[in-house]
């Protein structure tokens, strides 16, 4: 499994001769799986033109900190919140300088002051000027800030002089940024995730479903297949390719999703029930289609579905167990509620009357809660989120 599928990675390009070599960074990192935005300095404009990386990573370049269209969704903040990683390559002596120095009057020096995560610099400059002391002091100082430095390697440059301070190689660089995923945390662990809506039916060409869009889920079972888990995905109906590498249930009902859930479980060591799964089913399905116009109120009887979580929870051994929580209103109250009646180890929070997060969205916010911790993870992609849980699971098991 390529560690980098799914991911969101920005790649800044800086003004110097190597800028060329960015195009096949990018063509790189799609190959992994990556999905690539590319943020351009204007030095960097003089080397490698904005149309080659966009038509090579497939999204519009970003270059301007005062873009009014850009900037009407907070640009810089929008690119910092997407990416899950972020390279600069070529980082040039003065981006180093400036990186360094806590700038934020571009846009990449201010992206970089808004991200949180893994941010990485390949320089690439004269062989003189990586020697020089203000340069290494610079290093020095983006390292203490947790800027991770790839390279530079040594070799012909392109002035003639050979010695430290040619970028690394694109392939190289790919390989680094792909082993920022490769943590591990969860290899030789057993995790069961359920993902999407249920269909329970009315008759035979009707159903009663809801709005999940299994984005959550599928997002979890990537980031446990990064972090080497055994991963089996029961899903309802969506309109997502799956992950490779996995053993995928496709369910449809709730009662497929509690027997799958319940023989997949046992032996397990995570189950996370990310499913919106329906909490009752019509008491009769109809044999034939109910026809319009036979009666003038159509009323359908319902029964309560099984409790996947709380049975999950009686399992022994009992995997560690983790809820969401899909609120409306009272969504810490209502959460810490369902924690205690499932018995579950943790529980995730998540406010769905929010249009801009949760069901069918990219991105979400969310509050993951135990018996004595409460953690609120601010809204990010749904990837980041994903990786952030697993990483506080990870922690608890043993």
């Amino acid at each position: 499994m390529n560690s980098l599928s799914n991911k969101n990675i920005l790649l800044g390009v800086t003004g110097g001769i190597a800028a060329y070599k960015a195009a096949e960074i990018v063509r790189n990192l799609k190959k992994s799986g990556a999905q690539v935005r590319v943020l351009m300095t204007d030095a960097s404009k003089e080397f490698i033109t904005p149309l080659t990386m966009q038509a090579l990573s497939g999204n519009p370049v970003s270059s301007n900190l005062l873009d009014t269209e850009a900037e009407a969704a907070m640009g810089h903040i929008e690119l910092a919140k997407w990416a899950d990683a972020i390279l600069v390559a070529p980082c040039t002596a003065n981006s180093l300088a400036r990186l360094a120095s806590g700038a934020g009057d571009d846009l990449l020096t201010a992206v970089s002051l808004a991200f949180d995560g893994n941010f990485c610099v390949a320089p690439a400059m004269n062989q003189a000027m990586w020697r020089d002391k203000r340069t290494q002091e610079n290093i020095k100082s983006i390292q203490a800030k947790d800027i991770k430095v790839f390279g530079p390697d040594s070799g012909e440059q392109a002035c003639g002089d050979t010695g430290l301070g040619r970028m690394m190689s694109p392939e190289m660089l790919v390989d680094l940024m792909s082993n920022l995923f490769s943590s591990g945390s969860l290899e030789k662990k057993k995790i069961v995730i359920t993902a999407g809506p249920t269909q329970e039916p009315i008759d035979p060409v009707r159903y009663i479903t809801n709005k999940s869009s299994g984005k959550m889920g599928y997002a979890i079972a990537q980031s446990a297949l990064d972090l080497g888990a055994e991963v089996i995905l029961i899903s309802g109906p969506v309109q997502i390719n799956p992950p490779s590498n996995l053993h995928l249930v496709n369910v449809k009902t709730a009662e497929d999703m509690y027997k799958a859930a319940m023989h997949h479980s046992k032996k397990s060591d995570v189950f996370i029930g990310t499913a919106a799964v329906a909490d009752y089913k019509p008491s009769e399905v109809k044999g034939s289609k109910i026809k319009k116009g036979q009666k003038d109120t159509l009323r359908i009887s319902m029964r309560e579905n099984k409790d996947i979580l709380k049975a999950v929870s009686k399992l022994s051994p009992k995997p560690f167990v983790v809820g969401f929580a899909a609120e409306t209103e009272d969504l810490i109250e209502n959460a810490k509620k369902k924690l205690v009646n499932k018995e579950l180890d943790l529980i995730v929070a998540n406010d769905v009357s929010n249009e801009s997060i949760g069901f069918d969205s990219d991105e979400n916010e969310v509050t993951l809660l135990t018996g004595s911790e409460e953690l609120e993870l601010t809204i990010a992609s749904k990837d980041k989120i994903s990786r952030t849980l697993l990483d506080f699971i990870s922690g608890k098991l043993d």
